[in-house]
């Protein structure tokens, strides 16, 4: 995409509170509170039936907010809610849909046209605009063309252009790459951040894929069963997960029942293996934290390593080697031990064999506790 002829567009803020809906007597929305700054981008972050496209769709005006269900601000502005109701089209959105949603019998050009014929202006006037929006997203010159002919690549950035080229306050996006192949959904993905960015455009992105999120998002909600069970920036998902939900969701690490007995804290089923002295524990994760009798411990890939010198391993992990699999440079590696109940996970830059014996070192300090979810 080309960054030279982004317009600059101040985006709006988004004020989501209390937000409830259902279908029939099936709840899907459960108490929705967000705020989002203007030109921030929050992902939608969730597995299938979560309620992250029905959230967009309330957002959206494609589906009503139901009287005292909540209410929907963009800026200043109630859209939904409070017994007012605007629809999409006065709501001065742009949307990207994961199927392209383009016309067929319609041509490049008139496809990303369209969205300003239906404010009014001219041919003339819509042109020039049209040419810029297809530029911006690397379609230059290809306003004759017809969707069928376009990959599916092409097709997802004439959406892209269509979306862009009224200059929207707040773009929307449901899931939009999940019909591409890998390469090509990382490519767009590192292409729309971009271009979000320079546009300043607040935006809100619905995807299950973690990674887009992660790359996209200044933002992220975690939903499950309708409600948000984390919404935080990317880094503080990762070093401070709320729950045990959310590390197992995000995949951060090996999550272990521990007892607390005084002083110390030991992993169930551990036996004689080293029990875990509380000073030693990160206690940023212990604030605001009421820790029972029992609790959950995460340990994160990284704090875990393969012992150098099995020779001095007085503090290591005996332990099988289960599986590798490749992954992004590095090998993550599943790995038994005798006497914790589950497995443990790390990575490493090293191939191990199914069944080699491995002493693994732990940094008890970072440990991290977490309340069971609910």
């Amino acid at each position: 995409m080309t960054d030279s002829i982004v317009e600059k567009n101040a985006g709006t803020s988004i004020t989501i509170e209390g937000l409830s809906h259902r279908f029939a007597q099936n709840p899907v929305l459960d108490g929705i509170d967000i705020h989002l700054d203007a030109g921030q981008v929050l992902a939608l972050l969730g597995p299938s039936g979560c309620g992250k496209t029905t959230l967009l769709k309330l957002l959206a005006g494609l589906l009503p907010v139901e009287p005292g269900h909540g209410r929907i601000l963009l800026g200043q502005t109630v859209v939904a809610g409070d017994g007012r109701f605007l629809p999409p089209e006065a709501r001065g959105l742009g949307m990207v849909f994961q199927d392209y949603a383009l016309w067929p019998h319609m041509s490049v050009g008139k496809n990303v046209a369209f969205a300003l014929e239906m404010r009014g202006l001219s041919k003339k006037e819509c042109a020039p605009r049209v040419a810029q929006a297809l530029e911006t997203v690397g379609l230059k010159g290809q306003e004759a063309r017809n969707p069928s002919s376009l990959s599916g690549g092409q097709q997802q950035r004439v959406a892209l252009a269509r979306a862009i080229v009224a200059r929207p306050q707040v773009l929307l996006f449901d899931e939009p790459l999940s019909n591409l192949d890998r390469d090509l959904r990382e490519s767009l993905c590192h292409e729309i951040g971009a271009l979000l960015r320079e546009m300043g455009t607040t935006a809100v992105y619905v995807t299950h894929d973690q990674e887009e999120a992660f790359a996209l998002a200044d933002r992220i909600a975690v939903m499950q069963g309708g409600r948000i069970r984390q919404l935080a920036s990317p880094e503080l998902l990762i070093s401070e997960p709320a729950s045990t939900l959310v590390a197992e969701f995000l995949k951060l690490g090996t999550l272990l029942h521990a007892d607390h007995v005084p002083e110390t804290w030991r992993a169930k089923g551990q036996g004689r293996s080293r029990a875990i002295a509380a000073d030693m524990v990160d206690m940023v994760s212990m604030q605001h934290l009421f820790i029972p009798q029992s609790a959950v411990t995460l340990t994160h890939e990284s704090r875990l390593a393969v012992h150098a010198d099995t020779s001095d391993a007085v503090d290591s992990l005996r332990g099988e080697v289960l599986a590798q699999r490749y992954r992004h440079g590095r090998f993550t590696t599943e790995v038994r031990t005798a006497h914790m109940p589950h497995s443990l996970v790390l990575s490493t830059d090293t191939r191990l064999s199914a069944g080699q014996i491995v002493d693994l070192t732990l940094d008890w300090q970072r440990l991290r506790w977490l309340p069971q979810s609910i």
